[in-house]
C-alpha cells in the first residue's frame, strides 16, 4: 500500500513516516517544496503522478496565537489547502486522513467530547481546522478525520521541551485551569495506522487520561528527576488562564474520548523522556 504524507518534515511527519515504513507501507514524503497544498494545479499534478492509496494530511498552519492576526493565511492553508487535497482525493478515489484538533470544541462540556459532538471553535486556528473538516466531509466518501490534542514530539517546539528549558528559573508559573489530553507524536502515528482497520469517519486520536498544563509540567519534572537521578527542585506554581493573557482563547476543557486508540499519557511521556 502506498501512502503519501503532506507536511512530512513537520513534528508529526518526522515520526509518522518511519513508523508507517516499519509497518510495511510505501511512504511518499512531501513538504511545501514538493507539494504546496495551496496550489490546486500542483496538488492535482502530484497526486495524479504518485497515485497513492492513502493520503495522510499533516500539513497545517499551527501557530494558534498568530492565527488571530493572520486569519487569511491560516484559512489559506488549513481550509483552502485541505479542500484542494480533498477534491483531488475524491476525483482519484484516494482515502484521505485529515489531522484535526481538540480546538474545534469550545470547552464548555464537563465530560469528554465524543466524535459525535458538534464543534464550536473559539479561536481562528480551531475555526480553520474545522473548515478543513467540513471540506473533507463535503468532497470525500473515503476519509478519516483524526482529532488530536496537546501534541509534543522530538522534532519540533513543544511543551515538554519548553518546560525542561525553564527548569532552572527561580519561579515557574503554569496554567492549571485548562484540562486536556497530552499526546506524543509517536502515539498519534500508531493511532493513525490503527484507523485503517476501522470504518470511515471521525476519530479522537489522543492520549488517554486527563490533566492540566500544570499537572503535565509536574509529571515532566518528576520523570526527568527519576531518569537523571538528580535532586532537581523546580519552584512550580499553578496559575489561571487570566494570569497569562494570549491573543487566542483556549477551551477550558478539551478532553476527548479516544476509544482506547492511544495509551495513557503518562506512559507515553515516560517513553518519550527515555528516548530524548
Amino acid at each position: 500500500m502506498k501512502i503519501l504524507v503532506t507536511g512530512a518534515s513537520g513534528m508529526l511527519g518526522q515520526d509518522l513516516c518511519p513508523i508507517l515504513e516499519d509497518e510495511g507501507y510505501t511512504v511518499i514524503e512531501t513538504d511545501i517544496n514538493t507539494l504546496d497544498i495551496t496550489n490546486f494545479k500542483m496538488v492535482k499534478d502530484v497526486l495524479e503522478r504518485e497515485n497513492p492509496d492513502y493520503i495522510i494530511h499533516c500539513a497545517a498552519y499551527t501557530n494558534v496565537d498568530k492565527a488571530e492576526e493572520d486569519l487569511e493565511c491560516a484559512r489559506l492553508i488549513n481550509s483552502i489547502g485541505t479542500e484542494n487535497i480533498a477534491k483531488i482525493c475524491s476525483e482519484l478515489d484516494i482515502t484521505l486522513v485529515y489531522i484535526s484538533t481538540d480546538y474545534v470544541f469550545d470547552g464548555t462540556k464537563t465530560e469528554p467530547y465524543t466524535p459525535q459532538d458538534t464543534p464550536n471553535p473559539i479561536n481562528n486556528y480551531g475555526l480553520t481546522k474545522f473548515e478543513g473538516e467540513k471540506a473533507v466531509q463535503k468532497h470525500c466518501k473515503k476519509y478519516y478525520i483524526a482529532r488530536t490534542s496537546w501534541l509534543y514530539g522530538h522534532h519540533g517546539k513543544n511543551f515538554v521541551e519548553t518546560m525542561l528549558s525553564l527548569k532552572d528559573k527561580p519561579t515557574l508559573n503554569v496554567v492549571d485551569d485548562q484540562i486536556g489530553c497530552p499526546t506524543w507524536t509517536c502515539e498519534l502515528a500508531n493511532g493513525i495506522a490503527k484507523l485503517f482497520d476501522r470504518p470511515f469517519g471521525i476519530y479522537h486520536v489522543c492520549g488517554s487520561g486527563t490533566t492540566t498544563w500544570f499537572g503535565f509540567a509536574q509529571e515532566i519534572f518528576e520523570q526527568y528527576k527519576k531518569l537523571s537521578q538528580s535532586d532537581l527542585s523546580v519552584n512550580l506554581h499553578p496559575c489561571e488562564t487570566k494570569d497569562f493573557p494570549r491573543p487566542a482563547k483556549r477551551p477550558k476543557y478539551s478532553v476527548m474520548a479516544n476509544d482506547k486508540i492511544c495509551r495513557n499519557w503518562k506512559a507515553a511521556l515516560k517513553d518519550y523522556m527515555e528516548l530524548r
